[in-house]
């Protein structure tokens, strides 16, 4: 390993750091198993859920970490007064409906 590469030896302590979790995780899980706290199929599909979140294997929990954070954002925007798309363009057809009554009227003078 090159002592003078920062990135190489953030990959490597990376990569040390998630095999030390996995065989750490490995052996709390069997030790589960053995106490009869965790069934054996259980115990093997955690560490995969595991690792995989480790890989960044897990859309279903990046989407909804997204949908978290929109809820999250459109809870702030609320509270701040700012209004909703919706809100915005039911006003917009309030608008337009006025504007087109206008109209109607200056027709009729």
């Amino acid at each position: 390993m090159d002592a003078a590469n920062p990135l190489q030896q953030l990959l490597l302590r990376g990569l040390g750091t998630t095999t030390l979790v996995a065989d750490r995780l490995r052996g709390v899980s069997q030790a589960w198993v053995s106490s009869g706290r965790l069934d054996p199929s259980e115990a093997s599909a955690l560490v995969d859920d595991v690792m995989k979140a480790l890989r960044g294997e897990t859309p279903e929990l990046e989407q909804q970490a997204g949908r978290n954070l929109e809820r999250n954002r459109d809870n702030l925007l609320q509270d701040i007064g700012v209004p909703s798309q919706r809100e915005v363009d039911e006003l917009r057809g309030r608008i337009d409906r006025l504007e087109q009554q206008l109209r109607q009227l200056n027709k009729i003078d």
